[in-house]
């Protein structure tokens, strides 16, 4: 082989192996963007649960308690009643509240 054709060899699996090393991290990407969503969403629908609930400490522990069994029954680990709440509390830190001047024009 010459030293040209060798060339040509390193440079072409370079080329493929920089295209999967961008995929990858691309997809890890992806899939971070979608779990924080999803997260914030699930605390979305905790919080709204529980702001129609009776009242609200011990109604939010059963709510959860049964949410952790029945996600971990399904999903696996990562859904205990801590990371639930954990969920539910990074909504409430990142919801983005309507202004005040916003809401007395309507």
């Amino acid at each position: 082989m010459t030293k040209i054709e060798k060339n040509i060899n390193v440079n072409f699996y370079d080329k493929v192996i920089q295209l999967l090393n961008v995929a990858r991290k691309s997809v890890v990407q992806t899939v971070n963007k979608t779990m924080v969503y999803t997260y914030f969403e699930i605390g979305r629908i905790i919080v709204e649960e529980e702001q129609k609930g009776e009242t609200r400490a011990e109604y939010e522990k059963k709510i959860l308690k049964g949410l952790s069994e029945r996600l971990s029954k399904g999903f696996g680990r990562g859904f205990s009643v801590d990371n639930l709440e954990n969920m539910r509390r990074f909504y409430l830190t990142y919801l983005i509240p309507e202004t005040m001047s916003r809401k007395s024009t309507d």
